[in-house]
């Protein structure tokens, strides 16, 4: 069995050359590595490729290299957790190569399996998709994307043995698993460093072969960012989005498996009961989501797709991202709930970007839209200035096509019966002529005499 040297964040730091590009573990920062990017944002290194979900937080980790300019290209699924990764990318000095978060993970895995890349539905037919290499695969389009490596990967476990094995804590294994796999170069930070034998076998999550180096950094609250503590989670709530909230709850079954999105979809959380029987998913890599803990952080808690801890309910699940849009694309998740900023006639969703503001990711929404087995939509009947976001034709760049089944609102609940956008639902306190003004599309009118209970 071999012994992996263990060495210093400083050391690993002077591992890195200028120009290289680095894969960096974490989702947010739960599972980031964050002392050994802090000690790579004291060198002179420049001219980055920089891998990772997103850069971290405003100078914390992959934001620390950000102020230093240090990275000269990112590649990721979402930026927008970071305004300076947007200001910069706005200014110029940053490129960016946005992938949705399962393609994302599954690119990592091709690249560390050896493989040349994969064809996936993800993203067929949206501006993401580019010039890539399109084929209809089991009468389904797809689009071809090729496999990701990286010279240096630095990733971040709970333990290693001397050997290099690593065991992950909690959704602490998020990128960290497919990235320890897909570098030339792999050196793990981690908590504490046992005895090789101490870690039983069926518990190692990435075994030993695959790292290089060892750093042994403890975590404190402080290298969280904003998933530090749940009180700084608190969501902004008014009764027009819990009304939404409720309604997206009564289309969920006993028995579901549901991945609810961030924003109104996250306050459905907060309604389901252990008696509602609902399986909630989340992309970051949980089955068996709970209810948000009263105190505490991610140091004792996963966390959820929007970085906020949660707890863990009886019979739940850890695993890494690519299994979990693995579940997600191999249609094992029965209902999305997500937000949108424009659904068309057609049942077309346009949800990740608005030309000229601040926003620069993709996350997992391309991923579920149009993996889901059903695809509902919550979001403002209009714009602030009163412009309808149930349109003839997306304006906005699309998520996917044809995905959506239902669309809740302030104002109304629509479903696409046979294709057609019908009204069937009027929210609390919404006249039918509101919506009929509001409304940008045609939609067929089957209104069964009442509204939506609050």
């Amino acid at each position: 069995m071999k012994t992996v040297p263990v060495i210093t964040p400083q050391e690993a730091a002077a591992k890195v050359r200028s120009g290289q590009t680095l894969l960096v573990g974490g989702f947010g920062m739960t599972g980031n590595p964050v002392h050994l990017v802090h000690a790579l944002a004291d060198t002179d290194v420049q001219g980055l490729t920089y891998v990772a979900n997103n850069v971290s937080e405003p100078g914390l980790s992959g934001g620390r290299l950000l102020r230093n300019r240090q990275i000269a290209r990112a590649v990721g699924s979402y930026f927008t957790s970071n305004p300076e990764a947007v200001k910069a990318n706005q200014e110029g000095w940053l490129e960016v190569q946005l992938l949705p978060q399962g393609t994302l993970a599954e690119a990592l895995r091709a690249g560390g399996a050896g493989l040349g890349g994969f064809y996936t539905p993800t993203a067929a037919g949206t501006l993401i998709a580019g010039d890539a290499d399109v084929r209809t695969l089991n009468g389904q389009e797809m689009i071809f994307v090729p496999a990701l490596r990286g010279d240096v990967a630095f990733v971040r476990a709970w333990r290693a043995d001397t050997a290099g094995n690593l065991q992950y804590r909690l959704t602490e294994q998020n990128f960290n698993k497919a990235m320890a796999t897909a570098a030339d170069l792999v050196i793990a930070e981690v908590e504490e460093i046992v005895p090789v034998g101490t870690i039983a076998p069926e518990q190692v999550h990435t075994p030993g072969l695959y790292v290089d180096y060892l750093v042994q950094a403890p975590l404190l609250p402080e290298h969280l960012g904003s998933s530090a503590s749940v009180k700084g989670s608190a969501k902004k709530v008014d009764e027009a989005r819990m009304n939404m909230a409720r309604r997206a709850l009564q289309e969920l079954k006993r028995g579901d498996v549901v991945n609810l999105g961030i924003g109104i979809p996250t306050l459905v959380a907060d309604l389901i009961t252990p008696e509602h029987g609902v399986n909630l998913h989340t992309e970051n890599g949980m089955l068996g989501v709970g209810p948000a803990p009263e105190d505490g952080g991610a140091l004792n808690y996963p966390v959820n797709a929007g970085k906020i801890p949660v707890t863990a309910l009886p019979g739940a699940s850890y695993f890494d991202s690519a299994d979990s849009f693995a579940m997600i694309r191999g249609k094992h998740v029965d209902v999305a709930v997500m937000g949108g900023l424009q659904v068309d006639a057609h049942g077309n969703l346009a949800n990740w970007a608005v030309p000229g503001k601040p926003l620069l990711g993709v996350g997992g929404a391309m991923d579920l839209a149009s993996g889901a087995q059903r695809l509902i939509i919550t979001m403002s009947h209009t714009d602030p200035d009163g412009t309808p976001k149930i349109v003839p034709e997306c304006t906005l760049p699309l998520t996917a096509r044809g995905a959506v089944d239902m669309v809740i609102t302030d104002k109304a609940v629509f479903e696409f019966r046979g294709g057609v956008l019908t009204l069937t639902e009027l929210m609390p306190g919404a006249t039918l002529d509101e919506v009929r003004a509001g409304t940008g599309a045609t939609f067929v009118e089957a209104l069964q005499g009442e509204t939506a209970p609050a």
